[in-house]
C-alpha cells in the first residue's frame, strides 16, 4: 500500500531539514539536531511520574517511571529501552511513547536512560540494560511494582537491547521476564535484505548511511558482538513471548521479521506483524500519526495478557 497520509505529512517536514552528511557528523552534533522530543499538546495524563536514579556498580544511570491512571494495587512493570542507533535519543524523547505504553497495558513503564555510544560502545549499553532490569526486579517493590510480572521493550535500538537483555536473563538465570516487545528492532547488520534495497535511500526517514555510522559508533573496534547482532544469535530457545511490529517502509522490516520466525521456530510464543503503510519510528510519532494508535493498543493488550 501507499506511505500512509499521516506519515507522508511528517516525511514532508522531515523534507525540509538540511541533510546530514554522515561521513562527517559527530555525535554531538546529531544529538543537537534529533534529541527533541516529538510531540505537541498536552502529554497523556499519568497517575504518577517520578525521576529516578538507579544506582548500579561504577555507574548511575537516570531513569523515569510512568504509573497510569486507574492503576490499582501492586502493578507489572515493563522496562523501557529507548532508541536512537545507540548513539541519539533520550528519556525526554521517548516520553510519550512510554506513556503511551502505560496507558495502553496498564503496566507501570521505567524508562532507562542507559549511556551512548561512541563514549560509550558495546557492551556498555546493553550491560546498562541488563543492570537496570536487575535493579527493576530488586527495587520493584519500592516501585510499587511486582517482581513477578516484568517485561522489557524498546523500539529500534532500544528492540534490540530488549532482545539481547532477553537473552541475558535467560543465560544469567536472571530476572524471569514475561513478555519482549520489540518494536522495529535492529536485529542485524545486514544491508542485502529487501527492505534496505526498497527502503534505504533515506526517503523514508531512515536508510542505510544513517545505520551504518550508528552501527560504526556502536561497535567501534569491537569485531565479534554476538548481543548486538542478535539476529545470528543460534540459540533462542527458551525465550519470553514476543511482540514483533515493523514497518512496511522501514529498511530493519526484514530483519525484524526474520528475528520473529527464528524466535517462532525455536518455540517462543510470537505476535509479529508489519505495519502498512507506517516508517521506522511511528510508535514516538502519535501526536502527528493517529494511525499509530491501534499498535500500540495491541502491544499493551499483550502486555496486559502477560503480565496478569
Amino acid at each position: 500500500m501507499p506511505v500512509n497520509p499521516q506519515i507522508q505529512a511528517v516525511l514532508d517536514l522531515f523534507a525540509q531539514a538540511p541533510p546530514v552528511d554522515y561521513a562527517t557528523i559527530t555525535a554531538a552534533t546529531l544529538r543537537e539536531v534529533n534529541d527533541r522530543p516529538m510531540g505537541f499538546g498536552d502529554p497523556i495524563a499519568m497517575a504518577r511520574v517520578d525521576d529516578l536514579e538507579l544506582v548500579l556498580p561504577l555507574r548511575n544511570l537516570p531513569a523515569r517511571l510512568y504509573v497510569p491512571e486507574g492503576a490499582e494495587g501492586t502493578l507489572p512493570l515493563v522496562i523501557y529501552y529507548h532508541g536512537g542507533g545507540w548513539v541519539i535519543g533520550t528519556i525526554e524523547t521517548h516520553d510519550g511513547t512510554c506513556r503511551a505504553l502505560a496507558r495502553a497495558s496498564g503496566a507501570a513503564v521505567l524508562s532507562v536512560g542507559y549511556r551512548l555510544a561512541p563514549e560509550h560502545p558495546y557492551p556498555e549499553p546493553v550491560e546498562d540494560c541488563y543492570d537496570a532490569l536487575v535493579w527493576a526486579s530488586r527495587h520493584a517493590a519500592d516501585l510499587g511494582c511486582d517482581p513477578a510480572r516484568l517485561a522489557v521493550a524498546g523500539d529500534s535500538a532500544g528492540g534490540n537491547l530488549s532482545a539481547a537483555v532477553a537473552i541475558m536473563a535467560r543465560d544469567r538465570a536472571g530476572p524471569a521476564l514475561r513478555h519482549q516487545l520489540l518494536i522495529y528492532p535492529v536485529t542485524d547488520d545486514d544491508y542485502s535484505l529487501a527492505s534496505y534495497a526498497e527502503n534505504g535511500g533515506g526517503e523514508y526517514f531512515l536508510g542505510e548511511a544513517m545505520m551504518r555510522w550508528f552501527w560504526e559508533q556502536y561497535l567501534g573496534d569491537v569485531r565479534s558482538a554476538p548481543l548486538a547482532r542478535v539476529g545470528s544469535t543460534a540459540n533462542l530457545a527458551g525465550l519470553p513471548p514476543a511482540s514483533v511490529y515493523t514497518a512496511e517502509f522501514d529498511p530493519l522490516r526484514d530483519e525484524g521479521m526474520a528475528y520473529a520466525k527464528r524466535l517462532e521456530a525455536a518455540g517462543n510464543s510470537v505476535d509479529a506483524a508489519v505495519a502498512p503503510g507506517m516508517i521506522h519510528g511511528f510508535f514516538s510519532m502519535l501526536d502527528f500519526v493517529p494511525d499509530a494508535l491501534p499498535w500500540i493498543e495491541r502491544a499493551g493488550a499483550n502486555l496486559r495478557r502477560d503480565l496478569a
